[in-house]
């Protein structure tokens, strides 16, 4: 500690881990900021900055090893900021604390006139990313990283578009046209330079090539690229190039009503449907201060396993394709169908279903939801003891997968990975369980790990999660409380639809909330939750207005394509197709 550490005058009320940083740095030249989610959040100054944070990823006790997400706010137009620190922008440090299943939130506030912060880059590999995008969205500046270029927008876009003086809609710019001379401006833009990225063509021996693998590629899942750099078959290193699935997720949620915005999230983690929903109702519920009901709480938790098992059913067969095996998919896809048949009785949709509200969800469960339910439970496990059978234990895919693309634990916290991929090294880290969620607390099922952390362990992980999902849904089955489905809270959205046949007071006001959404009180809150495919958070700010002054989306699959190099140096091609048949991700859950 600093030897200065005895003359700081230190509030009585701050948490322990800021007294720790003050003594560190000598000073109390910080601000503890409140937050509806209760997350130590600390506005710190720029020198500052690097030394809390390595303090916090390796000196303290019970340290925070994961970088859970980097960020930024543009607060030019924002008018509820009593008792904040004068900033234009702000960066923001979200750490996680598996040791203390807790964790903290750093801001730094800078000026438009100076926007630049060092990088960590160097402290946590997976920042890379992270502060690529805060440059590419804001034009916050990092100084010392490796390879500062735009990462979501084109090479030739100009502005930063999380910017509040950048154009949201397209109806605020001229229409749309792409004459031949810029589209081949565009194209030569995306042409892939490799002494650019710090590669050599040539080594003392050989010549390396250079292969693209997508944008168009079956097993990249979607629009994603990789440059490869090979010699021979062996890959020398990899450049993985996103941002082709981007549609501005994070500012349409700053465009949109709270209510209105519910159907966007869908669309993230395409795959993991209504589960989308959730982490966003939750922090506006907790924004406004909204109490679920317990039934909506139950119904919500089973309609999330569902989900769990259509993507994890996908994320099966596509696996067994990629790696060769072509019958399993469609067994799997005829059983994701009958999931979606479930989800449609309820709902009414399938994929994106948007079934949760603010409050609740938007309708009861039917007359006879049960029975198809508990048909399914009972079907599915002789299914995946089949399956077992046909992929898990096939010879061949053990031989393409097993000590393939492995890393240990503190790898992955370094790389900030999370759900699945995290528990196939042995960490038994499960969102549900630590930190409990729309009565998560209430079930009882098992955190499946596996030992290697390679291919075969993040797919067995998988196929045991889908188990432990049928134990969720059976108890929800047979223990779905009665009740409203709905919160009768005044800012719940929309309102129960049948206070509309009160009066024409409830009837106007029914209407207002539906198309100008609710107004949220002041304030900023992270939710969490277990994913599809590991951590998705929505970290949102209310101004007090009808519309989110801030959206974040922190999905799982962003940092971990950032991966991808590590786990296949040294690596043949076809190893590269079980590793990316491995990690389970949508494209659109990168892009936003």
């Amino acid at each position: 500690m600093d030897g200065n550490a005895d003359n700081i005058a230190i509030p009585a009320d701050v948490p322990q881990i800021v007294r720790e940083l003050a003594e560190l740095t000598g000073s109390n030249d910080f601000t503890v900021q409140p937050t509806r989610d209760g997350i130590t959040t600390l506005w710190i100054s720029r020198p500052n900055l690097r030394a809390n944070l390595r303090y916090l990823k390796l000196q303290a006790d019970s340290p925070y090893g994961l970088l859970f997400d980097l960020t930024a706010i543009d607060e030019r137009q924002r008018t509820q900021r009593q008792g904040l620190p004068d900033s234009e922008f702000t960066v923001v440090y979200h750490l996680l604390s598996f040791d203390r299943n807790e964790d903290i939130r750093l801001k730094v506030a800078l000026t438009e006139a100076d926007l630049s912060l060092p990088t960590i880059s160097d402290m946590w590999p997976s920042a890379n990313w992270y502060e690529r995008e805060v440059w590419d969205m804001f034009g916050i500046v990092f100084d010392g990283h490796p390879h500062l270029k735009r990462i979501i927008m084109p090479p030739t876009w100009q502005g930063h578009p999380l910017r509040k003086d950048h154009y949201a809609r397209a109806t605020e710019m001229e229409p749309f046209s792409l004459s031949d001379q810029q589209q081949d401006i565009e194209q030569d833009a995306l042409r892939f330079v490799p002494e650019d990225w710090g590669m050599r063509r040539q080594s003392e021996d050989s010549d390396f090539m250079f292969l693209n693998m997508g944008p168009n590629h079956p097993s990249v899942h979607g629009v994603f690229r990789i440059a490869l750099q090979l010699d021979g078959e062996e890959i020398v290193d990899a450049l993985p190039d996103i941002g082709y699935h981007h549609r501005g997720a994070e500012k349409m949620g700053e465009r949109q009503s709270w209510h209105t915005y519910i159907p966007y999230t869908d669309r993230v983690d395409y795959l993991g449907g209504s589960m989308n929903n959730l982490p966003y109702v939750l922090a506006v519920e907790q924004l406004a201060g909204i109490q679920v009901p317990e039934r909506a709480q139950a119904i919500r938790v089973m309609i999330c396993e569902l989900y769990r098992l259509a993507s994890h059913l996908l994320f099966y067969g596509t696996y067994a394709q990629d790696l060769g095996q072509m019958s399993p998919i469609f067994y799997m896809f005829i059983d994701r169908e009958k999931v979606f048949d479930i989800l449609e009785s309820i709902s009414g949709a399938r994929m994106h279903s948007s079934y949760f509200r603010i409050g609740g969800v938007a309708m009861d469960l039917p007359k006879g939801w049960d029975k198809r339910i508990r048909e399914f439970i009972d079907y599915l496990p002789d299914r995946l003891d089949q399956y077992d059978k046909l992929v898990l234990q096939n010879s061949t895919l053990k031989r393409r997968t097993q000590g393939i693309g492995a890393y240990t634990t503190a790898e992955a916290i370094d790389w900030s990975v999370t759900g699945a991929g995290l528990r196939a090294t042995g960490l038994a880290w499960d969102y549900r369980k630590a930190r409990p969620y729309s009565g998560y607390e209430n079930y009882e099922f098992e955190i499946p790990t596996g030992h290697r952390g390679d291919c075969y362990d993040r797919c067995t992980v998988r196929v045991e999660e889908m188990r432990q999902s049928l134990r969720i849904i059976k108890q929800c089955l047979e223990n779905m409380p009665e009740g409203p489905y709905k919160a009768s809270h005044p800012l719940t959205t929309p309102p129960p639809k049948e206070k509309t046949l009160h009066d024409i007071e409830t009837l106007i006001q029914h209407f207002l909330a539906v198309s100008w959404g609710p107004v949220i009180p002041v304030g900023e809150s992270c939710v969490t939750v277990e994913a599809t495919k590991g951590l998705n958070a929505y970290y949102l700010t209310s101004d007090g207005g009808g519309m989110s002054y801030r959206t974040r989306i922190r999905t799982p699959s962003f940092p971990h394509l950032q991966m991808i190099p590590m786990m296949c140096r040294g690596m043949m091609v076809a190893d590269l197709i079980a590793i990316l048949a491995s990690i389970d991700f949508v494209m659109a859950d990168v892009d936003r």
